[in-house]
């Protein structure tokens, strides 16, 4: 088979690689399409190495055709659509997957689009349901609101009965998330979020899903309301900041770091597993929907992690492969 494989000199190359085979409870499946995530970035540079058994090749969640299965998988069948999310290997023609790992496409849905869909609808629905313990009628701010995890995090907000304020980089990027249901947002270049953000909710929030780190701690614990919570998903905007620890003490806040990738395929298994039971049904019904920038052939990865580089794209960019 081949795979996109990083050069000495850090350039991606289509390349042969050795065919896999499944263990006992794997699937293998023949990839159609697989997404890129500002992981598969960070692990291109050096900075983001893969979990411990994980494969080296990039690519966070694939979308094929299950081409073969280990001999105690209950779950697939040769033959099924699925999409699943990896903890490497989607840039890929074969990726191997844990079963659990794994849902069958819902028949609405292409392989583009379904490969758009594990990584970042795992992520939202992991940090808003259950480490946030989101409940209806809760108001909830998505920084980043236009990225891939933002944009599935306003439709699951939106579909399970809580607002949600965005925050993102562009007017364009705030309108495309009114349009999928935010209640109101604020353009980052404009300034802080808090005036903008209190003018929506005079009160303030209850949860938020914050990928920027240090540079809006402050922020983001003034805005919490009684009993708020924040949960912390990525460090783009540093890594250190100061904590007023009063301010969580008389508000009852909590803070909660969170990753997805190096989790232990237990519960991976048990995210997915939530995934089709509630919102599998939302997406058949064309309630929730992936959200896709563009489409690159995988032969142009180096081109599409160009586009997410640039910090232009709303929603997902997305690898095609080709038989």
């Amino acid at each position: 088979m081949r795979v996109i494989s990083v050069s000495e000199t850090g350039d991606l190359i289509w390349t042969e690689s050795p065919n896999l085979a499944p263990g006992p409870v794997e699937v293998l499946i023949d990839v159609k399409a697989t997404a890129i995530n500002r992981a598969d970035l960070m692990q291109r540079k050096g900075l983001y190495p893969p979990p411990p058994g994980a494969p080296e090749t990039m690519g966070l969640e694939c979308a094929g055709i299950v081409a073969a299965v280990g001999r105690d998988v209950t779950h697939h069948q040769v033959g099924d659509r699925v999409c699943a999310l990896l903890a490497g290997g989607g840039y890929a023609e074969q990726a191997l997957v844990d079963q659990g790992s794994a849902l069958k496409i819902p028949d609405n849905l292409n392989f583009e689009q379904a490969a758009a869909i594990p990584e970042v609808f795992a992520t939202a629905w992991l940090n808003l349901f259950i480490e946030a313990a989101l409940q209806p009628g809760e108001r909830v701010v998505l920084h980043a609101g236009a990225s891939g995890v933002g944009t599935a995090a306003i439709q699951l907000c939106r579909a399970f009965g809580s607002e949600s304020f965005v925050t993102a980089g562009s007017a364009e990027k705030i309108e495309a998330c009114l349009k999928l249901g935010a209640k109101g947002g604020q353009n980052r270049r404009d300034g802080g979020f808090i005036d903008a953000l209190r003018a929506v909710w005079p009160q303030g929030a209850d949860v938020i899903l914050d990928p920027v780190g240090g540079a809006y701690l402050a922020d983001n614990l003034d805005v919490l309301t009684l009993n708020g919570r924040l949960v912390l998903i990525g460090l783009m905007g540093g890594s250190r900041s100061e904590i007023d620890l009063a301010k969580l003490m008389m508000k009852r806040l909590r803070v909660v770091g969170s990753t997805l990738r190096a989790r232990p395929l237990e519960e991976k298994a048990s995210i997915m597993a939530e995934l089709g039971q509630y919102v599998w049904p939302k997406i058949s019904q064309g309630e929730i929907l992936p959200i896709i920038q563009q489409v690159f052939p995988i032969q142009a990865a180096s081109e599409a992690h160009e586009l997410v580089a640039s910090d232009g794209t709303i929603g997902k960019v997305v690898l095609k492969i080709s038989d």
